[in-house]
């Protein structure tokens, strides 16, 4: 079903860091967002059937193993909250309701506007398209669910892909920010510094994900599920504050051990990869691309890292917005070209071409310039009043 967990996505930095954009996070993230895509389309077809039988290790590679793009993204998460929220001073209770708050509204305008595209699709394909990724059209109980993100708490089904990992970003963070809390609490009352604080908490929930948390199903729509990797993005960045670099290595050997111990599934070895990378990596590595080309350095390489960082930058509303997208594509091609495979395959090309396009066009409306209730309450309102829609075209 189109609501079952099966991707992460990127989600918008809480803030525009003052250095630029971080390459080797752009990267990482550009990457998984194309796997995300393809794994969609391959998870779901009904394009990838037809295309399987010519190219069946492909197709299965995506389909199974492209959802490890997932954990990627979380360490990418993790990441770059922790570095966006480093330079936050003394948390009070307002200050860290109002910065959930504006995380949500990050996160919420792009997924609503996302949402009355793609229920409009999906319903006004229904009559000729009978697939299994089609959800079913929604009720008003829950197009509310949707949004505050309460679909999956409420045990109700998602109207596109990926909507579960939005949630779970939110609650993500929002424990990231308790931390940060509760480490500059225990510094005031017991001493020590607000960083060591932070890592030690960090890495007990740590443990507890990997070892415990993961392993429960039933978590499996909560932040608990998931800190393994999102924690591990925290460690990444606290690690390269350490004064010695032979710390940093006997932590990212002691984090491999552990995930080797915890899941042999590639799932938190898939983390631990991501981790080290963004550790050990070089500074230059993390570098913002140059928005001037320098002299010595060739053209092709300076276009290829900002096509990296434009790519990283719509990320988060293409894996919003993909999904109806390629329903109507899939749609298209299955009442044209139902058995061709040429067409077939051309299909899923256009397919992730048109989520690109779609996804930087979502980005330039409601990611751009501050996110605010006002802004919140239109797209809410269109996502609301294409759910009465799409129940009116119902059957």
């Amino acid at each position: 079903m189109a609501g079952s967990p099966v991707l992460t996505a990127p989600a918008p930095d809480l803030a525009q860091r003052p250095s630029g954009r971080s390459f080797l996070p752009d990267l990482l993230k550009a990457t998984g967002c194309l796997l995300i895509v393809l794994h969609h389309m391959a998870f779901y077809g009904p394009m990838a059937h037809v295309v399987s039988p010519a190219w069946p290790a492909g197709i299965d590679w995506l389909a199974q193993y492209g959802r490890l793009a997932v954990q990627v993204f979380l360490v990418c998460s993790g990441f770059l909250a922790a570095q966006s929220l480093a330079a936050m001073p003394a948390l009070s209770w307002q200050t860290l309701r109002r910065t959930i708050a504006q995380r949500y509204l990050r996160l919420a305008i792009p997924l609503l506007a996302a949402l009355s595209f793609t229920v409009l699709v999906s319903e006004l394909i229904r009559p000729g398209f009978v697939h299994d990724s089609l959800s079913a059209t929604p009720d008003w109980t829950q197009a509310l669910a949707h949004l505050f993100f309460l679909q999956h708490l409420l045990d109700l089904d998602a109207l596109s892909a990926g909507v579960w990992y939005v949630a779970v970003d939110l609650q993500l963070f929002a424990s990231a920010l308790l931390l940060l809390w509760l480490a500059q609490k225990l510094q005031a009352r017991i001493g020590g510094r607000t960083l060591g604080w932070q890592t030690v908490t960090t890495g007990v929930l740590v443990v507890l994900s990997l070892t415990v948390w993961t392993h429960e199903d039933a978590l499996d729509d909560t932040a608990l599920f998931f800190w393994g990797a999102y924690g591990m993005g925290w460690l990444a960045w606290q690690a390269r504050k350490l004064p010695r670099p032979a710390w940093r290595w006997a932590l990212l050997l002691a984090l491999g051990a552990l995930c080797l111990a915890a899941d042999v599934r590639f799932r938190a070895l898939t983390a631990w990869a991501s981790t080290a990378l963004l550790m050990v990596a070089p500074s230059t590595w993390l570098l913002a691309a140059p928005r001037h080309q320098p002299q010595h350095q060739p053209h092709r390489d300076a276009s290829w890292r900002r096509a990296v960082s434009w790519l990283s930058q719509i990320s988060y509303a293409v894996f919003v917005l993909h999904f109806g997208v390629c329903l109507l594509v899939n749609f298209g091609v299955q009442r044209l070209w139902p058995q061709s495979l040429a067409m077939n395959a051309l299909g899923m090309f256009a397919a992730l071409g048109l989520s690109l396009l779609a996804g930087h066009a979502l980005h330039r409306w409601t990611e751009r310039g501050a996110a605010s209730w006002a802004r919140w309450m239109a797209w809410a309102t269109a996502f609301m009043a294409s759910a009465g829609l799409a129940m009116w075209l119902a059957p």
